[in-house]
């Protein structure tokens, strides 16, 4: 693994990415100082190691980006306006000449930025157009510039894994247009973090473009058949040579929960080859990346830690986070997040949190609560009968009704694992965090993972009443907490 063994500090954009969350992780592991760039350092501050640095910026703001790059040695370059609703082309532009002098003048020695492949002579699509425009534009400041281009990344939570995964699993049949026999060259998420450390170490005068892929070339439609191998599905491709990607775009919007306006983009993209033309990465580097069969192996068995390490819809674009009528779209999951903030500590907020369920109840309409119980027992499932092991302590493995504790933190953080009869897979996850001036914000988010067309109509159907039950439970844990005897202790 890389190790900055000289302490130069490093700097991170799009930390709340996908490829970018598990980057400063990597950072982290090798010990390297790191600093973050964010818009909202709170989406970030949860999320790094003790020493890590957050700093509040915004790459259209060139004012913004000078304390941020103040004594870095080294930055990464992560960023991207695929999902905005204005011309993302513009605005990718825009941002790099602002990075790209920011750091000339800070006096910043490398910067190394994720692109993406595909031959400059070809007619590239808006989106693989703006990847190596985005580098021309990085490099016209002067500063040497590493440009590691990929194909599709597979990993838990990537949108390429997450767009694969939802259509085959939901599926049988998939009417399949030209783009499907598209050669791409997809790579492990491990294998482009490991690129992206390593290129900190090069020597200098190595900058320069580097097209770095997985071990196999194969098209989309392989990808597709593969993961239904994987899983023990049967499904058939058919082809059908009229399909447009512009009109595959639509079709993806009506049968996959990917956010729309990326997917789109990205689907416009497929008509162009996406493999390795150039090898010297394999004579610089010393990684040997996995193939494709290993990396969706891989991206299978860790689809459920912690909903994958990062996932690609967490990036927060330059027009902030975008919601649907009924929740956000995450990846293949379906979520509904609110929070509250409350003039009280952490510790006072999350006491109702730890009493949740059992005896104490669920701090709202605990009559549906119930009455959910009894139509589950009815359907065969656990019901509300099972109440919880002790009414003040929780611990990973209780039963909590007919939720189970997945994880806990005390004072922070509780996931429960629903265990009712539904067509899918639930969680509810409640979090507290000290708010910036003072007092405290509890989030509370519920995740579907519905399965197959009869899940997504449960979703769509139930939702009305679990927005009405949701939000009322979260205001009454806000009112308990302000009662709480920690609050009245505090004070």
């Amino acid at each position: 693994m890389a190790r900055n063994t000289n302490g130069r500090l490093v700097l991170l954009t799009g930390a709340t990415g996908y490829v970018g969350g598990r980057l400063l992780l990597a950072l982290e592991a090798a010990r390297i100082p790191v600093r973050c760039l964010a818009r909202r350092p709170e989406f970030v501050a949860s999320r790094i190691r003790p020493g890590t640095e957050v700093v509040k910026g915004d790459v259209l703001d060139p004012l913004s980006l000078r304390p941020a790059l103040a004594g870095v040695h080294s930055a990464y370059y992560l960023v991207h306006s695929l999902g905005s609703k204005g011309d993302f082309e513009e605005q990718d532009r825009q941002a790099a000449e602002n990075f790209g002098c920011a750091a000339r003048d800070a006096g910043v020695k490398r910067i190394i930025y994720l692109g993406g492949l595909g031959q400059s002579h070809q007619r590239l699509s808006p989106h693989l157009r703006s990847r190596h425009e985005t580098g021309v534009a990085l490099r016209a400041s002067g500063v040497p510039v590493v440009e590691l281009r990929t194909s599709v990344i597979l990993g838990s939570g990537s949108l390429s894994f997450e767009l694969i995964r939802a259509l085959v699993e939901r599926l049988l049949m998939m009417i399949t247009p030209r783009w499907v026999q598209v050669k791409t060259q997809p790579i492990a998420v491990e294998d482009v973090v490991a690129y992206l450390l390593a290129a900190l170490d090069l020597p200098p005068g190595q900058e320069r473009v580097f097209e770095v892929g997985g071990a196999d070339q194969v098209s989309y439609g392989e990808i597709m058949l593969e993961y239904a191998r994987q899983r023990g599905l049967r499904r058939v491709l058919i082809p059908v040579p009229l399909l447009s990607p512009r009109l595959s775009s639509l079709w993806l919007g009506l049968t996959t929960p990917v956010y729309a306006r990326v997917g789109r983009k990205l689907i416009e993209s497929v008509r162009n080859p996406t493999i390795v033309c150039d090898q010297s990465a394999l004579t610089v580097f010393a990684i040997r990346p996995m193939g494709f069969r290993k990396a969706i192996e891989r991206a299978i068995l860790n689809e459920d830690r912690e909903f994958a390490a990062t996932r690609w819809s967490e990036a927060t674009s330059a027009v902030g986070a975008v919601r649907s009528w009924a929740g956000m779209r995450l990846g293949s999951r379906l979520v509904d997040s609110r929070e509250l903030r409350v003039g009280v500590s952490p510790a006072a907020a999350f006491e109702p949190i730890r009493r949740i369920g059992g005896a104490t109840g669920w701090y709202f309409a605990d009559w549906l609560w119930r009455l959910r119980g009894f139509l589950d027992l009815v359907a065969g499932g656990a019901g509300m009968r099972r109440g919880r092991r002790d009414p003040e302590d929780l611990a990973v493995g209780d039963v909590l009704d007919f939720w189970r504790v997945e994880e806990y933190e005390s004072g922070r953080r509780l996931r429960l694992a629903a265990e009712m009869k539904v067509p899918g897979r639930a969680w509810l996850e409640f979090e507290v965090r000290e708010g910036e001036n003072g007092g405290s914000t509890i989030r509370q988010t519920a995740v579907f993972d519905p399965a197959g067309l009869l899940g997504l109509a449960y979703w769509y159907g139930v939702y009305p009443l679990h927005a009405f039950v949701f939000a009322g439970m979260l205001r009454g844990i806000a009112r308990r907490g302000a009662s709480s005897p920690c609050e009245r202790r505090s004070g």
